[in-house]
């Protein structure tokens, strides 16, 4: 009894260790993003609050830049999709290929050194200014325009307007106990990021139904909009086959949304979607939350 006893102490105390050692770096977001359905771009602008939560000082960091993957066929995207037989990229035109540029990375009015990695041009490393030191923060900012890709290519994309935003701005890596962990975007794989809240204004034509990650703020007039889309989907009798798209308003709207403790940000617009407004009940707490369905005449 004694020496279970002894091995469940050291257990105890090596578990405490390793956690007191555990640390997790904290990342907050504010995005303004702009989506020209004409040229299929985005226009944006980004502030990032770093907080370094490790035991060391970081001389620079490491920022994924996804859009990137989709530039050209020598990237890990396009040699990914050719291993397993896929020639998408290989046989796109170049309206069809995706980028992220315009990128001018400051701390306040401080420009700040950057360059992308010599094998990969999905991923760049910021030079800091100054060491940033365990517990304190650093804020940085940069313009960004991204170009589109094909919504064949991978989940980053757009059918003509319909509008698939994944993966689309620049995100710090993770750096844990074991160092940076940067990668190149992949078509199969899972993403590892920082957790952190998100603020996010988007800007488009008015007559895009938009889904996205968080919470709507201040959206009295949109949710009202949504739900009269609502009444006249529950009212239709038949669905229609056309799936053309409808113009796009002249009228732009931005909508504005927040979440917090979480670890990525992704939209979805498109002007053809129907609109069910329906209710859950959750088992055992059984509070009811609101739920959206958005769906085309092909759904």
């Amino acid at each position: 009894m004694k020496l279970i006893l002894t091995h469940l102490f050291l257990f105890l105390f090596i578990n405490q260790l390793h956690s007191s050692n555990y640390f997790q770096q904290k990342v907050d977001y504010k995005i303004q993003v702009t989506l020209n359905d004409v040229t299929h771009e985005l226009r944006g602008f980004e502030e990032i609050t770093y907080t370094n939560n490790s035991p060391v000082p970081l001389q620079e960091l490491y920022f994924h830049l996804y859009p990137n993957a989709y530039k050209n066929t020598s990237t890990p995207l396009a040699k990914e999709l050719y291993n397993v037989g896929a020639e998408y990229m290989l046989e796109a035109e170049e309206k069809d290929l995706g980028s992220i540029d315009s990128l001018d990375f400051k701390t306040g009015t401080i420009k700040l050194e950057w360059e992308l990695l010599q094998d990969t041009i999905d991923i760049c490393k910021i030079k800091l200014a100054e060491p940033l030191l365990p517990g304190a923060s650093i804020t940085i900012s940069t313009p960004f325009k991204v170009k589109i890709p094909s919504a064949v290519l991978s989940r980053l994309g757009h059918n003509e307007q319909a509008y698939f935003i994944t993966q689309w701005y620049p995100k710090p890596a993770v750096y844990d106990k074991n160092g940076w962990n940067y990668f190149s975007y992949l078509d199969k794989g899972e993403y590892y990021s920082e957790f952190g809240s998100f603020d996010v204004t988007i800007t488009l034509p008015a007559n895009y139904v938009v889904g996205a990650t968080g919470e709507l703020i201040d959206g009295e007039s949109e949710n009202t909009w949504l739900e009269e889309k609502s009444k006249e989907t529950m009212g239709l009798a038949d669905f229609p086959t056309d799936m053309s798209f409808p113009a796009s308003s002249k009228e732009m709207k931005t909508l504005h949304f927040k979440q917090n403790n979480i670890h990525d940000f992704a939209w979805f617009a498109d002007k053809r979607w129907h609109v069910i407004k329906g209710e859950v009940e959750l088992s055992g707490s059984k509070r009811k939350i609101i739920t959206w369905s958005f769906f085309t005449n092909a759904e």
